[in-house]
């Protein structure tokens, strides 16, 4: 079974995290801090991590960016009792894959741990299947059922992106990063014409849509 890390000074609120996974079949991991769960991690092979910002040594923050120096992969799900939104910006911003705010449902984190590792296993692969939409990033073409669809490199890999982790909010920085590359020097309000034709390319689509979180960024949802 997965092994999940859990990060958290507060020892009630990692009793309760791993006594919920661990029913529902995960096995879990404790740290007290940053710096202990960093050990952890370089030290046994481990599959999600739950941390909390507020840490003492090392804070949610630094360990989210170290994290994502070793392994670009890994699913980070932020559980916290800070919610404001620029707090949740720059949790995307250093690499989290999802927030979920104090006090919550441990149902709502169980279901919220399964999707990211759902996610994770398809970054894999090197095909994604929206319903009839299939996206081979091999070649580079898009088939919706027997219909071929060609588009430009920049869009294809913005749409493989948004559509590899269905959900997850990227910000427009995060994605000129990882699909222009972090030496890109012009605006990045790109990102928006670019979300634009791909949404006027797909307008007649019922498979998924591309969504606008407001002070956030972007994200795709399937529609089931």
């Amino acid at each position: 079974m997965p092994t999940i890390l859990v990060a958290d000074d507060d020892a009630n609120i990692r009793e309760l995290v791993c006594l919920f996974l661990r029913k529902d079949g995960f096995t879990t991991v404790e740290a007290e801090d940053g710096k202990e769960a960093l050990a952890i991690y370089h030290s046994m092979p481990v599959d999600l991590v739950v941390l909390d910002i507020m840490m003492p040594t090392m804070d949610g923050w630094t360990l989210c960016k170290e994290l994502r120096k070793v392994n670009a992969e890994l699913p980070l799900l932020m559980l916290t009792a800070r919610g404001e939104t620029w707090e949740k910006v720059k949790g995307f911003e250093l690499g989290t894959d999802d927030y979920l705010t104090k006090p919550f449902d441990p149902l709502e984190l169980t279901v919220r741990v399964r999707a990211l590792l759902k996610r994770y296993r398809i970054g894999y692969s090197q095909i994604i299947q929206l319903g009839q939409i299939m996206l081979d990033r091999q070649t580079y073409k898009i088939k919706n059922g027997t219909e071929s669809i060609s588009l430009p490199l920049k869009e294809f890999e913005l749409l493989y992106k948004l559509a590899e982790t269905p959900g997850q909010v990227y910000t427009r920085e995060q994605l000129i990063d990882q699909i222009w590359g972090m030496d890109y020097a012009g605006d990045n309000r790109t990102i928006d014409v670019h979300i634009k034709r791909l949404r006027e390319r797909f307008t007649a689509t019922t498979e998924f849509q591309i969504e606008t979180v407001r002070g956030l960024g972007y994200r795709l949802e399937v529609n089931e």
